[in-house]
């Protein structure tokens, strides 16, 4: 996945959350001030609206939200430890890291918006990147058959102002050819 939110808008994100919210674990705090820290480890968070399929997920509530107060999923192993989340970050920096916040308002609030990144493990952002790819892949083709009907049309013309009747039928030929395709 390609880091897209600036790292310093991550940082400011995470200073003003941890300002307005208080957690329900302390060390969820330490951990978030821990990757705050460190520049190489923030390109490699990315926040989520759902962490679901990801290999490496922080789930993290706020006081007053029903919601499990931590949670740290690698692969199919979960557990509510903060520590064993601390370490396992700290020792694998070179992996992606993806956090769910559960807060009061975090859909309305505009700084974690603008943090915020679709999950490219579900199954529905995989389909619409691939109908994306489609898409991209068909207007591309199509650009390079217009731009070649172009460059047939005024190498017709030239042909034409030129009186070369072989290189004009040639040409013609072409044309009609990728005008069918």
């Amino acid at each position: 996945m390609s880091n897209m939110v600036p790292v310093m808008d991550k940082k400011a994100f995470l200073r003003s959350f941890l300002k307005r919210h208080q957690l329900k674990r302390r060390e969820c705090a330490w951990l978030l001030n821990y990757l705050m820290n460190d520049d190489t480890l923030m390109e490699r968070v990315h926040f989520l609206n759902h962490s679901e399929g990801t290999p490496k997920a922080l789930v993290i509530s706020a006081q007053g939200i029903e919601q499990i107060p931590f949670s740290f999923r690698k692969k199919h192993h979960v557990t509510t430890d903060c520590e064993k989340a601390f370490h396992d970050i700290r020792l694998n920096q070179t992996e992606d890291i993806y956090i769910e916040l559960h807060f009061q308002e975090r859909l309305t609030c505009p700084q974690y918006l603008a943090v915020l990144e679709d999950n490219p493990y579900l199954p529905e952002t995989q389909e619409r990147a691939q109908a994306f790819e489609r898409k991209a892949e068909a207007l591309l083709q199509e650009s390079v058959r217009l731009f070649q009907l172009k460059k047939l049309s005024e190498a017709i013309d030239e042909a034409l102002d030129n009186g070369d009747k072989e290189t004009f039928m040639e040409l013609s030929e072409q044309l009609n050819r990728l005008r069918k395709s």
